[in-house]
């Protein structure tokens, strides 16, 4: 079952082969700032709604927890467009797991990039 968040969002899988996930999200009037664009906010939450699930998928516990999101804007998107979010695991340590992510619209221009560094947690603090 999708968090809500994700489900907010209404994401949608395109593609996941181990070590990658692809998820599209429309950019709906409702995640506009001001000037137009998607506010960066809602592009930084559709990396993280690619992450979690692709960090869950690879170390197949939902016991991890975020411990940095950087995101860089490259230029803006607009309502009626796509944001697709292509997430990498570049490196899957024993205590820790980074990926990285870029973000594209359906012209294929890049957007937004992104890196994360997701962190175990041990069993007795999730209730696993």
């Amino acid at each position: 079952m999708a968090p809500n968040c994700f489900n907010f969002m209404q994401g949608q899988i395109i593609e996941f082969s181990g070590e990658r996930l692809t998820i599209a999200f429309p950019v709906l009037e409702s995640y506009l700032n001001p000037g137009g664009s998607m506010q960066g906010g809602f592009i930084t939450a559709a990396f993280d709604n690619v992450f979690g699930p692709l960090c869950q998928a690879a170390t197949r516990t939902k016991a991890t927890t975020t411990v940095d999101l950087y995101t860089n804007y490259h230029r803006p998107i607009f309502a009626g467009d796509e944001l697709i979010v292509t997430a990498s695991i570049i490196v899957k340590g024993k205590t820790k797991i980074h990926m990285t992510a870029e973000a594209y619209n359906r012209e294929n221009k890049l957007i937004a990039t992104a890196s994360t560094n997701y962190m175990y947690l041990k069993p007795s603090r999730t209730g696993e």
